[in-house]
């Protein structure tokens, strides 16, 4: 990362770092409002959410994760590439998979439902099963706000899934059992707290972000 901005400084290229919301604050909770191309400064916000994930490693991030409750996330399956457990042709469909959904519907859910340890980078340090159906069909404008509608399958499925449900007000966390929820219950807490650290900024309900 160091020798990422060394280069934007030496090309003169501004990135802006979001502090990312964590659990617990109500922004979080929103369902988020359907946006149109006359939004001020759409494609900063844009740029500057993936600037945000990529400095937290992270292949998805949802607008209510830094503050703003609109339908709009951002994926990049690249990292995922590199699982050596994933089938070849799967490896090369997340490489470079980047895409950008802006007022997305989910139109459908089906087939098997699969199993998958998630995270969400506004709940750092928790990690849990999840299942999800393994194909999708969505209907979601990119920048250019043509409408279109998509199926997808797998793990580009499942992160699209994660990140539609943030604009949904959902988090992963909803969809475990009752016991791991109270298993995880210390964790939630002291992450509304902010008695978390990571590499990357963040922002708490209950304290000021760093």
């Amino acid at each position: 990362m160091k020798i990422l901005n060394l280069w934007l400084i030496i090309f003169n290229i501004t990135i802006m770092i979001l502090p990312i919301v964590g659990y617990g604050h109500p922004v979080l909770r929103k369902v988020g409002e359907n946006i149109s191309q006359e939004l001020p400064d759409l494609k900063e916000t844009i740029a500057n959410m993936y600037d945000t994930m990529y400095n937290a490693c992270g292949v998805g991030l949802a607008a209510p994760q830094v503050g703003k409750a609109f339908r709009l996330f951002i994926i990049d399956t690249t990292p995922f590439s590199e699982d050596e457990d994933l089938e070849s042709a799967e490896q090369i469909e997340l490489k470079g998979f980047k895409r950008t959904f802006i007022n997305a519907k989910m139109l459908k859910e089906e087939g098997e439902e699969w199993c998958f340890n998630e995270g969400c980078l506004s709940i750092p340090d928790v990690r849990e099963d999840v299942y999800r159906n393994e194909r999708i069909t969505i209907e979601y404008c990119e920048e250019d706000f043509v409408v279109k509608t998509e199926v997808f399958e797998g793990l580009i499925a499942r992160v699209i899934q994660h990140e539609y449900d943030h604009i949904e007000g959902i988090l992963f966390t909803d969809k475990i059992s009752s016991l791991k929820k109270r298993l995880i219950q210390k964790k939630l807490k002291n992450i509304t707290e902010g008695k978390t650290f990571q590499d990357y900024r963040m922002r708490f309900i209950a304290k000021k972000g760093r």
